[in-house]
């Protein structure tokens, strides 16, 4: 089934509430981003079936499966093939690696749905990029990632951003490159810049009394 709207209102940016798509997958009809309201959802595609990069970063997705699960969030895979090459795909993992895909994917044959999320490789036909977004519990996308077709996805990179934007919404911080493990910071967070005198008067008065590590009232380090 194809996206519930004829034309693409734009590729979904940071910020902006994913489009209601009405989509066919090998786990049934599903409505995104409605059927996952208050969970979030990792959404990834992939330039076809059958294909070996693609076969390892599903394989690699599977098995960590249980920790994006943990995360309250949702794996979807999505290429432009029909749902039976995808369904006949997943066996073949299965009987030749030995790994049974649990996560649904989406069936794209015309590239329509891969268009209207700018999944959608120049000069390709309808083929699409590896590209990633991340939506969250309020259908709104916080993450869009993207690779070429000869890269495969890092998925320590994918969970390390889950983790990351759900640090950030609960307690209002900033993570620094490479958190939780920096090379210099370790896995403290970066407070938020105060934005009045006022206010960098109460951060510079309140660091001591909550162990800061402030390099400047704009740079503040906080233990998790």
């Amino acid at each position: 089934m194809e996206s519930e709207t004829d034309d693409a209102s734009g590729i979904p940016l940071i910020g902006d509430e994913f489009p209601d798509l009405a989509v066919e997958t090998t786990h049934g009809e599903i409505s995104l981003p409605d059927d996952y309201a208050s969970e979030w959802v990792v959404l990834f595609s992939h330039p076809g079936d059958f294909t070996p990069v693609c076969t390892t970063e599903f394989v690699a997705f599977e098995d960590r499966r249980e920790e994006f699960e943990q995360r309250n969030a949702n794996l979807i895979g999505l290429s432009v093939d029909r749902v039976h090459s995808h369904l006949k795909w997943v066996d073949w993992i299965e009987e030749e690696i030995g790994v049974e895909i649990g996560f649904p994917i989406i069936a794209d044959e015309s590239g329509r749905v891969g268009e209207q999320l700018g999944m959608i490789q120049s000069g390709a036909g309808t083929s699409t990029v590896r590209a990633v977004f991340i939506v969250d519990p309020e259908g709104v996308v916080r993450q869009v990632l993207y690779y070429p077709e000869e890269i495969g996805r890092n998925i320590d990179e994918i969970l390390r951003s889950l983790d990351a934007l759900k640090k950030s919404d609960d307690e209002g911080v900033a993570t620094p490159a490479n958190w939780p493990e920096n090379e210099r910071f370790g896995d403290r967070v970066l407070l938020p810049p105060p934005g009045t005198r006022d206010d960098v008067d109460a951060r510079e008065a309140e660091a001591d009394d909550e162990g800061y590590e402030q390099y400047d009232w704009w740079f503040t380090l906080s233990e998790q």
